[in-house]
């Protein structure tokens, strides 16, 4: 079974959540768990919340929520800057490529 990790990143609309963009974290769910753990942003819903970042997990192609949080754009930019050093870290200094 193919596992797959992306952040999704999504913007309140009077439709309801849209996607905006998406961080692929590749097939390690260590990796994948602790990059989320260290996001900004709260758990909980408020009515005011319009940022969501979405972890999901693609099996065989199939995606599912594993977990949620709600942020602010100052809490986006500072988490999409933090994904991408990670991300940096663990493909170019030997954790993972």
């Amino acid at each position: 079974m193919a596992y797959e990790f992306t952040l999704q990143f999504t913007l309140r609309t009077p439709e309801g959540f849209a996607p905006i963009c998406d961080f692929h974290l590749g097939n390690n769910r260590t990796v994948a768990l602790s990059i989320f753990s260290r996001l900004e942003g709260n758990d909980e819903v408020r009515e005011s919340d319009i940022l969501q970042i979405d972890l999901l997990e693609k099996k065989d192609g199939l995606p599912f929520d594993v977990k949620i949080k709600h942020c602010t754009f100052s809490q986006l930019g500072r988490s999409c800057s933090f994904i991408t050093k990670e991300l940096f870290k663990y493909h170019n200094l030997a954790m993972g490529g």
